[in-house]
């Protein structure tokens, strides 16, 4: 009772007040004025006007004396709330709504309802039809009111909760975006609108304006208003005196300068900001339009649209120009990272003038077309610009991949928000073919350079990896022979330049395919180079069996990389026939050496051994000769990892080499046999020879025809009589050798030592009669020749 009696004194002041004739709701006391309560606004609270309270409120409050009245108050303030239209809103399942002139909120979980009251607007309280901020303020009262009785609804559910009220700046920032929601689909549906190509212009001047006034027009961005004050002054032209006539040409002239730089100015922002400039858009191409039309007059100025697509140009370079271009200094990815942002400028761009531009403009500009042809014009100035920057192979290619594959495709012009304006004959980047096979050549030449600079980085990795740590290395082929790590980055070397340089064009991946091999031609002469000088400790003294065996690894290595070196840049000889047959002699000569250097260390390390035989000593040990065949041995079965069949070759080359070695100590030798001893030393000889046949044999080689030289000279060795040598002997080794010389024969007698010189001299005769008349059958065989 004391709550409710609190508040229906407060709901009689509040009468007593409005029927005091207080204007407008204000509040009157005596000596002070009270501040006005401010009414709800998203910017700004100007104080609240009180609307005059009902009579039929007042009544229905003063009516409410004790409890027992008050269910017949609640209908009276049903029936003021019906007649000043205090409604509710429609249910919505948790819809969260706001209203200034809500009194209470609540949303009701458990039953998803929320609920608002507000007032409806009246159009008697205001023109506007909007329930005035008195009236705003007396409902706030009422709520007052109505809350201290319980008049208000009870919750339902325990999960209903009354709703706090919104701040004001949210609800500001949601009616902001709402609007600006509302603007972009009011924009985006004007977009589809065209500009007629029909105009009228606006009324011209009752008298003629001065220059200040059309300049101060065109200062305006009036340009139609100008305009037709210019057109006002080429009228005076016509009725000028002389004197007259050249000021006002002068006026026009400096006027029209202005009125251009100012459209200029306009076009040339657009590009930038569109929507900020629409409707200037459109006076520019109302002027445009209209001094088309007026060319050639008196006063005025020619060549409009060419003025405009110049401003056209100039707009997209200074768009072109704002993308951002870092240093190679601070970016290695410089160039690639600037030509993606201008390609993203570019379409963005294109998609403002397809979105917004064109609606400002009549059909008869082709502005889509125009702005294409401006930015295949500032891309080809740019490009020309960015040539002399480039200095790596990597940045010609981003320049030529910007060229060739990505200007004209989806991610650019091809872009699927430029269609269908962007026509196919309008994607074509009309390139200077002088200018491109610029580029092209410089991206050859530093092609060349990093293909170089990479092959030298292989070796440098060989030594680094293999050569001084004394490593061996873990690649195998097919077979699982040794390779060299660099068959694997050499092969995918040349073959990733090649599909990087095809994806531009498919000549620039011939090229490539040209300066790869032709880089290849020196790689393996450099390689075998910088490997000696390395690896030459390994056979040095005091090496040690395990150093050199590591050698013989090495050799045995490189012979197989060159080898599938070989075989790999076959499969480009369809295409580069002359660089691959060059390639191909570099790497056999490179694996000749090779082979022709573990030959040759064997020769140095069988040296001591054949030195000692064709001696005394030799006669009654076989220490030497044994040793002699375990290196050989050992030299074959550390070469069985060598692919085929370049084992099989070094085997033949072997097999040679041995034997000359041994024939050569018999030609060397100084020793001489007396008596008994040339039977001895035939058999041995013969026998050693038989060994050494045996043992390469079994290495398969193919110089069997070798064999019978051992018992050729163990006969002529062992031979008592001369007649015996001359009859039967010499037939036979004239036969299979026919290149054994007089000399060499002679060296193989004198070790004899039982012959007289007569009879030395009857056995030459007989072999050269023997070679006269042609009895040697196997002229193509060569043993003696290469001995020295």
């Amino acid at each position: 009772m004391e709550h409710s009696s609190i508040h229906l004194k407060l709901g009689f002041e509040m009468a007593d007040r409005v029927s005091n004739g207080a204007p407008n709701g204000e509040e009157r006391s005596s000596g002070a004025t009270k501040k006005q309560p401010k009414a709800f606004s998203t910017s700004h609270r100007p104080p609240k006007e009180r609307a005059p309270i009902p009579a039929l409120f007042m009544a229905a409050v003063a009516g409410a004396g004790s409890p027992g009245e008050k269910s017949s108050m609640f209908k009276r303030v049903d029936s003021v709330r019906r007649s000043m239209c205090l409604t509710k809103k429609e249910k919505s399942p948790r819809l969260l709504t706001f209203s200034p002139d809500a009194e209470v909120q609540k949303v009701t979980k458990g039953s998803e309802v929320s609920q608002s009251y507000t007032l409806s607007p009246d159009p008697s309280a205001s023109p506007s039809g909007a329930a005035s901020p008195g009236m705003n303020a007396i409902f706030k009262r009422m709520g007052y009111v109505r809350r201290s009785l319980g008049l208000t609804k009870k919750e339902t559910s325990p999960r209903q909760r009354f709703l706090p009220p919104i701040p004001d700046a949210e609800v500001q920032n949601t009616e902001v975006r709402k609007v600006t929601k509302s603007a972009k689909v009011t924009q985006s549906a004007e977009v589809t609108l065209p500009l007629s190509e029909s105009y009228t212009l606006p009324p011209g001047p009752s008298a003629p304006p001065s220059v200040m006034e059309v300049n101060n027009l065109i200062d305006g961005c009036d340009l139609l208003g100008a305009l037709v004050n210019l057109l006002c002054l080429r009228e005076e032209v016509r009725d000028a005196s002389p004197v007259e006539l050249a000021h006002l040409e002068k006026d026009l002239h400096l006027l029209y300068g202005a009125l251009r730089t100012k459209m200029a100015a306009i076009v040339r922002q657009s590009s930038a900001l569109p929507a900020r400039n629409k409707e200037l858009l459109v006076q520019v191409a109302r002027v445009v339009q209209e001094e088309e039309q007026r060319e050639g007059g008196a006063g005025g100025l020619g060549g409009w649209r060419d003025f405009w697509r110049d401003a056209v140009r100039d707009g997209v370079r200074d768009v072109l120009q704002a993308v951002h271009l870092d240093t190679p200094e601070r970016n290695t990815s410089w160039l690639a990272v600037h030509l993606g942002l201008l390609g993203k400028a570019i379409v963005e761009n294109l998609e403002r003038v397809k979105a917004e531009l064109q609606a400002s403009y009549p059909p008869s500009f082709r502005v889509f077309d125009h702005y294409v042809d401006a930015w295949h014009g500032a891309v080809t100035a740019h490009l020309t610009d960015l040539i002399a920057k480039v200095t790596e192979v990597k940045d010609s290619y981003a320049l030529l991949d910007f060229i060739c594959n990505q200007y004209e495709s989806e991610r650019i012009l091809g872009n699927i928000g430029l269609q269908p304006d962007m026509r196919e004959e309008l994607r074509h980047l009309t390139l200077e073919e002088e200018l491109l096979n610029k580029i092209k050549d410089q991206y050859c030449k530093q092609l060349k350079a990093e293909v170089k600079a990479l092959l030298e980085g292989v070796i440098r990795v060989e030594r680094e990896t293999l050569w001084e740590p004394k490593k061996k290395s873990k690649e195998r082929d097919e077979a699982k022979c040794p390779l060299s790590p660099m068959v694997m980055d050499i092969r995918q070397m040349v073959a990733g330049k090649e599909k990087t340089s095809r994806t531009l064009s498919t000549d620039l991946g011939l090229r490539t395919t040209h300066i790869c091999l032709k880089e290849l031609e020196h790689f393996p002469t450099e390689l075998e180079r910088e490997f000696s000088c390395c690896v030459r400790p390994l056979i040095s003294p005091p090496a040690d069996v395990l150093d050199q065996s590591l050698w013989v690894t090495y050799h045995i290595t490189y012979i197989n990389s060159f080898i599938a070196l070989r075989e790999h840049m076959e499969s480009y000889k369809d295409s580069s026939p002359d660089q691959v047959t060059q390639l191909s002699r570099s790497l056999e000569k490179a694996k000749s050496k090779l082979t022709h250097t573990l030959l040759q260390q064997l020769k140095t390390d069988i040296s001591p051994f054949t030195a000692s035989l064709m001696t005394k000593h030799w006669l009654n040990d076989d220490e030497d000769f044994k040793e002699l065949c375990e290196r050989v041995q050992n030299l074959y079965d550390l070469c069985t990892e060598m692919k085929q069949p370049q084992l099989q070759e070094l085997v033949k080359q072997l097999h040679l080499l041995v034997m000359r070695e041994y024939v050569a100590s018999l030609l060397h030798s100084s020793y001489s046999c007396k008596g008994r001893k040339n039977h001895q030393a035939a058999e041995k000889l013969q026998e050693q020879w038989t060994q050494l046949s045996t043992l390469f044999q079994r290495m398969k080689s193919s110089e069997d025809w070798l064999n019978p030289l051992g018992d050729h000279l163990g006969k002529i060795i062992g031979q008592k009589n001369e007649s015996d040598i001359t009859k039967a002997i010499l037939q036979p080794l004239v036969t299979d050798f026919p290149d054994i010389s007089e000399k060499q024969l002679q060296a193989v007698l004198n070790f004899r030592a039982s012959m007289w010189t007569p009879e030395r001299m009857r056995v030459q005769h007989r072999v050269a009669k023997l070679k006269q008349q042609g009895g040697a059958t196997h002229t193509h065989r060569r043993f003696f020749t290469d001995m020295q």
